[in-house]
């Protein structure tokens, strides 16, 4: 059976400055055995081997802003897969100018990459779809920061329906795809079964939110809604809301808010200012709104569980 694996592992959580233990924002999402990579601070290459990851596997990155805390660490993840021997494609997702700037690093340096190297250009558009594929579609979200910031959201795709366990022997094998497919199924002798009476829905699709750096953004709520996994920066707590109003940043508060008004299942926290030596207090201030909320940790994986129902084949 294909892996149905969807998790989100945090490599670093900090904003800005990296302090106390805390890495430049970068996020590593495992969907179906794909590798995604969602911005890209100094160090992420590091933080790739720490955790014992494969990054030659990763196929998809997605940078979301031009600020340095957040893409300064591509150069040198794309120059360690060049080393590395890499030859499979590599897609970067981003503002218009990285391509510009990628391009000048590697004509500066001499480097001519032994890979493929695709540099997409995404403008923050709500709701507009960035890539797709058989495991997973990619939509953006226009945040509100100080320079175009684009969120993310990672939707898998639906999964074929459940056979049965107590109608299987009514299914030749050579049928059984396209049963799950959602033919009915018609036997030689004429006999029909209705599909209805051999399968089962296919598991609810999954879905995890990446909003980076943002303020108080209500119009993300309808792009939203209903996620499993919601990642909104909170950099601030509310003693220091003029200054997040200033920076176009959020407070742990108003993240938790996104997250009520949005009703997903669960709150991630993130970007958290180095001025805070523990999250604590940013994360008591969220979750006095929206209970479901955690603080992310560094290296620590978040995994989005299948929900299922009646036993499959």
């Amino acid at each position: 059976m294909a892996s149905r694996r969807f998790d989100v592992q945090t490599l670093g959580t900090g904003a800005a400055l990296p302090a106390r233990g805390r890495y430049p924002t970068s996020q590593l999402l495992n969907i179906h055995d794909s590798l995604f990579l969602v911005d890209c601070g100094e160090g992420t290459q590091e933080r790739l081997r720490e955790a014992g990851i494969n990054f030659l596997r990763i196929g998809h990155i997605f940078i979301s802003h031009l600020h340095g805390d957040h893409y300064l660490g591509l150069q040198g993840l794309i120059s360690s897969m060049h080393l590395m021997g890499r030859v499979q494609p590599l897609h970067v997702f981003g503002p218009p100018k990285l391509k510009e700037i990628v391009d000048l690093q590697l004509r500066a340096s001499g480097t001519y990459l032994r890979y493929p190297l695709h540099l997409w250009p995404v403008e923050p558009t709500n709701g507009a779809v960035i890539h797709e594929d058989t495991k997973v579609t990619v939509t953006a979200l226009r945040l509100k920061h100080r320079i175009p910031c684009t969120g993310f959201v990672f939707r898998e795709s639906l999964a074929l329906r459940g056979l049965r366990r107590d109608r299987s022997a009514v299914i030749p094998h050579f049928k059984r795809q396209a049963v799950k497919q959602g033919e009915d199924l018609v036997l030689p002798d004429g006999t029909v079964h209705s599909n209805a009476s051999l399968t089962t829905a296919p598991p609810p699709v999954r879905s995890y939110a990446y909003c980076s750096d943002t303020a108080f953004e209500p119009e993300l709520v309808p792009y939203i809604a209903g996620v499993d996994l919601l990642y909104h920066e909170a950099t601030f707590t509310e003693m220091l809301a003029t200054r997040a109003k200033e920076t176009l940043h959020s407070t742990a508060a108003q993240a938790a808010r996104i997250a009520s008004m949005a009703g997903v299942g669960e709150l991630l926290l993130g970007h958290f200012s180095s001025r805070y030596k523990h999250v604590n207090e940013l994360l008591a201030e969220a979750r006095a709104i929206f209970p479901a909320t955690r603080a992310s940790e560094e290296g620590q994986v978040y995994p989005i569980p299948e929900r299922t129902g009646v036993e499959n084949l």
